[in-house]
């Protein structure tokens, strides 16, 4: 079955961080090409680690694309050829993944093609604060490359992900429908608290601006701290009837500067509040920075029991 079949009839196990896995397995990080310098230098880590995202009980693992776009290739030294095929090198990566696993369990999985925001490509942070502008038609030059490579290696689904800014998810969008109508997207912001995405804009104003695009059949938050995914999903239930994703981070707080996450004590662990997001409506659910394969098994463990 394809993945919109799959999703309306199970809760969808998402992987958790490309990022912590790499660093945990000695991959250099500290870059303007964050995990994507993997796909140069170190690609038989990202295998790796789809694996064991499948192995730890995910039905969806994202490709290692979200800092993989052309301009940021090229602003280390490679020809837009060269980063093109780097994109479908990735996407190979996680089809390569997915099919070996199948081969070995017979159960069949799937692949989100990510496309981070232009703040992604800054690598100053500004993913969690929203602080550029640009122009409609700007967004949508500096996207098309990565979609068209994405979308012509046939991933499930383009995951429009870590967006701080509503502007720049409309003109994907845009883009989308008028390029690639049958293109099936989820959409998940980040937020600056339970009731704002980063850039201020409400996030009921947010969800309710996606309602007329029918290719988004999954809304919701990623790398946002633990405290703010309940109340958040709450608000979103009602608004929408597209399905709820959500993976955050452990609350943990980024350094730009230095690309490293700080972890502060919290009242609750990721673990522990999994079944209030799945209560509160969430319909895929993983992890982002600073997560791994041991709280995707915990989200797998809990679907397992109450699918």
């Amino acid at each position: 079955m394809d993945f919109t079949e799959f999703l309306t009839n199970h809760t969808v196990v998402l992987d958790g961080a490309m990022s912590t896995p790499l660093e945990r397995l000695g991959a250099d990080t500290n870059n303007d090409l964050w995990t994507a310098k993997a796909l140069i230098d170190n690609e038989e880590l990202v295998y790796e680690i789809h694996k064991m995202y499948f192995e730890a009980g995910a039905d969806l693992i994202i490709t290692d694309t979200y800092q993989a776009n052309v301009q940021a290739f090229e602003k280390v030294g490679y020809s837009e050829k060269e980063a093109r095929n780097l994109i479908k090198k990735a996407v190979k990566i996680a089809q390569k993944a997915r099919d070996d696993y199948e081969n070995r369990t017979g159960k069949h999985n799937y692949i989100a093609g990510t496309i981070g925001p232009y703040g992604a490509y800054l690598a100053n942070g500004s993913e969690y604060r929203g602080d550029y502008e640009l122009s409609v038609e700007e967004y949508q030059q500096f996207h098309l490359p990565r979609i068209e490579e994405l979308v012509n290696a046939e991933v499930d689904i383009l995951a429009i992900e870590t967006q701080p800014k509503l502007d720049e998810v409309l003109a994907i969008l845009e883009l989308l429908k008028k390029k690639y109508p049958q293109q099936k997207v989820y959409v998940s912001y980040t937020l600056s608290d339970d009731d704002t995405i980063s850039d201020g804009t409400p996030l009921p104003r947010a969800i309710h601006a996606l309602e007329d695009y029918s290719q988004v059949i999954a809304v919701g938050i990623n790398c946002v701290k633990l405290e703010l995914v309940e109340p958040a999903l709450k608000n979103m239930k009602e608004i929408t009837d597209k399905h709820l994703i959500v993976y955050p981070n452990s609350s943990a707080v980024y350094d730009p500067k230095s690309k490293t996450w700080s972890q502060p004590k919290t009242s609750a662990t990721f673990e522990e509040l999994i079944p209030n997001w799945y209560e509160a409506g969430a319909r895929i659910i993983g992890g982002c920075c600073t997560t791994g394969p041991k709280e995707i098994k915990a989200v797998a463990d809990f679907i397992k029991r109450n699918r």
